[in-house]
């Protein structure tokens, strides 16, 4: 049997937390918490009772409990549970809920189990790169995506319909921001600002109309810049720096991910020797 193992991380900036149970067999009997719990389930199936009523929970599955929502669960084929899961206090999300709507509410989710939902692909991103510790601005910008869409689809908070005309001017800005200080940290609060509009408004604003969020155009803009320092023979890791990613690893894995080669390997496209052109007649050794 695998060891069980259970992390928690906190994110200070989010006001989320993140856990993660491996191989865990444990029944939990009847409980609830005073904040929101939206997990994941990896492995193993459960019996779950909500409110008293039964579900069976498999993998792949998105569980669901409000503030006060009374649950147990215990596994039903022998195998031990992978699960992970956000929770997020009151507070928390009825600042997220004014960011996204405009008005202080705290949600009633409808339904305690998601089956296959396609909003787990971003609560699982969301949840990895709490676990990882990163601070880059597409962190905030896929919580409040995420949350948005989770809100519109599965709460009991109408969205109010929201204008999604092109703010040309100031999405030019915001552009223009991250064009100029892509080797600095770039915060969503920051660029939504120029564009004079709420973080979640301004999201969707400018993924509508540039078809990328904006933090993938800022790493865009970075992996770009990063090609031509490494052309000239700039080191990855300090050509990393000079872009404005948190550490070398992230760097390698965007400039991968967008390039299709490692920096090193692009880098040695432009290092190999020089060739001298053929001579004329004569032998061609």
């Amino acid at each position: 049997m695998a060891e069980e193992k259970r992390t928690v991380c906190y994110d200070t900036e989010l006001e989320m937390e993140a856990y993660r149970f491996e191989g865990v067999m444990q029944k939990f009997p009847n409980h609830f918490h005073d904040y929101y719990v939206i997990g994941f389930i990896e492995a193993g199936q459960r019996l779950l009772v909500c409110k008293n009523q039964e579900y069976i929970i498999n993998p792949g599955d998105i569980t669901v409990f409000n503030p006060g929502d009374v649950h147990s669960c215990e596994q039903l084929d022998g195998r031990a549970l992978d699960y992970r899961c956000l929770n997020i206090r009151k507070d928390a999300m009825e600042r997220m809920v004014r960011e996204i709507t405009g008005r202080s509410y705290l949600p009633r989710c409808k339904r305690p189990v998601l089956v296959q939902s396609e909003l787990a692909a971003s609560l699982c991103e969301l949840h990895r790169m709490i676990l990882a510790g990163e601070r880059d601005m597409g962190k905030e910008e896929l919580a409040l995506l995420f949350i948005g869409q989770f809100l519109q689809e599965e709460a009991d908070l109408p969205l109010e319909a929201v204008s999604c005309e092109p703010e040309e001017a100031g999405l030019k800005a915001a552009c223009t921001y991250m064009d100029d200080r892509y080797h600095q940290p770039v915060s969503l609060d920051g660029v939504s600002s120029l564009a004079g509009l709420s973080k979640y408004h301004f999201l969707r604003l400018f993924t509508r109309s540039m078809g990328i969020t904006p933090y993938c155009y800022l790493q865009a803009v970075r992996i770009g810049r990063a090609k031509q320092l490494l052309e000239q023979g700039m080191p990855p890791s300090e050509t990393a720096q000079r872009t404005g990613f948190s550490d070398q690893s992230h760097f390698t894995h965007t400039f991968k991910r967008l390039i299709g080669l490692t920096p090193r390997q692009y880098m040695r496209i432009f290092s190999g020797p020089v060739r001298q052109p053929a001579r004329q007649g004569g032998r061609h050794d």
